[in-house]
């Protein structure tokens, strides 16, 4: 369709100073309403994607790429199985660990928490916990000595610091003379640590391994062996090919299993937010068709003219998609150039402009992420544009298609 004589009289047209200048400037809104559109749509999934990340990089600094446990709950010979997943090249770090719930006392303070017992010489394989202490470090934990490490918000609910005594009571029973009476504790503050995820925060207590045996009448055994991959987002297809090798009595899972919903939920956000934003890209490229039908009414002797020297129906129509399609690819790319430099930038244009504005849009003390991050992916990219372009297409076939039916005999009746 696209002979040079059409792009030659396309292109003329496109340059040409048309009789009417409102013809010019809806032209001119359809290519700046897509280029705005693109721009928003590639910064919106940027920054979409920069929490998603940012969340996923704190869930997993406090859990694990993927847990080993038994159907049970329990693992009497785990040093064993720690041995034979170290052959596994996928596997960078493994660390035991016991898992409870408990009720935290202080004063007349009462806060639920779940209670993990670790290794803290080994924790560094497959957390982070470690670098998130805001008070006191996670070797400070010894066995037999009864220290507790606790998050931020949990500290904050029991009114407690370095060096507080605090009682931690078990759904494990101790049977004395006077009756059944709950299992109790009492336990030394010796850390606290900040991952900015509420759940960990204020739901997590971390005892040395040692110490959560004894207070969960553990023994020798562990819940189970967290592990850390050397790339998290292969956890689902190595955790299937773990369950098909080892006995049928052990349960893995992996991170994508235990936050499910979260993440189900954030890409349900994101496919919303896309759709709503192509949208604006939509109205904008449909803007071509009214562009387009102004220019056709105002060249219809241009056509008669041209179909009367001999241009073909497919070259009228070809004439008429040349400038819509240039409307399309220079919107386009105006705002793939945008948004990519507006993505790029956003964590230092943010900022700058909550100096200049004197206000905070994500406050520290309200908001765990109170910096704006953004994570290009180019993937979104070239979707982006792909789908802008063929929009811009799909709008100029009808006047196009209107062009080439021109009767030469009717348009130049009255000339």
């Amino acid at each position: 369709m696209f002979k040079p004589i059409e792009l030659f009289i396309g292109l003329r047209y496109t340059r040409a100073k048309r009789r009417n200048h409102f013809i010019s400037f809806i032209s001119l809104l359809s290519m700046l309403g897509i280029a705005v559109g693109v721009t928003a749509l590639i910064t919106v999934l940027s920054v979409m994607n920069g929490f998603e990340k940012e969340l996923r990089e704190r869930i997993l600094g406090v859990a694990s790429h993927m847990t080993i446990t038994s159907y049970d709950g329990e693992l009497s010979q785990w040093q064993e199985l720690d041995q034979q997943l170290k052959s596994y090249p996928q596997i960078i770090g493994t660390a035991p660990y016991i898992n409870g719930e408990g009720m935290l006392t202080h004063s007349r303070h009462v806060e639920g928490a779940m209670i993990r017992g670790v290794l803290p010489s080994r924790e560094d394989e497959v957390s982070e916990v470690s670098s998130k202490m805001l008070a006191g470090s996670l070797n400070d934990l010894k066995a037999g000595k009864f220290g507790i490490v606790l998050g931020i918000e949990l500290a904050t609910a029991l009114r407690v610091t370095l060096g507080d005594k605090i009682a931690i009571v078990t759904p494990q029973a101790n049977v004395t003379p006077v009756g059944i009476m709950p299992r109790m504790k009492r336990f030394t503050v010796v850390g606290i640590f900040k991952v900015g995820m509420y759940e960990f925060d204020h739901g997590l207590a971390i005892l040395h391994i040692n110490d959560a045996a004894k207070l969960l009448k553990m023994q020798d055994r562990v819940s189970g062996l967290r592990l850390k991959l050397d790339e998290m987002f292969e956890a689902p297809q190595f955790n299937r090919a773990l369950s098909e090798e080892l006995p049928a009595h052990y349960f893995v899972s992996d991170w994508t299993y235990r936050h499910a919903n979260f993440f189900r939920a954030v890409q349900t956000e994101k496919l919303v937010m896309f759709v709503i934003l192509l949208l604006i890209v939509a109205v904008a490229a449909f803007n071509i068709v009214s562009t387009l039908v102004m220019v056709v009414t105002d060249k219809e002797s241009d056509i008669a003219i041209l179909r009367t020297l001999g241009a073909s129906p497919s070259s009228i129509m070809g004439i008429f998609m040349v400038q819509g399609i240039l409307i399309g690819l220079v919107g386009t790319a105006l705002g793939i150039l945008g948004g990519v430099s507006l993505a790029l930038n956003v964590e230092t244009l943010v900022p700058a402009l909550e100096r200049l504005l004197g206000i905070e849009f994500l406050a520290a003390d309200v908001y765990y992420i109170s910096k704006l991050p953004s994570d290009l992916n180019w993937n979104d990219v070239y979707l982006i544009g792909t789908l802008s372009f063929l929009l811009s297409i799909i709008a100029t076939l009808y006047p196009a298609w209107r062009a080439s039916r021109t009767q030469p005999a009717e348009a130049l009746r009255y000339e």
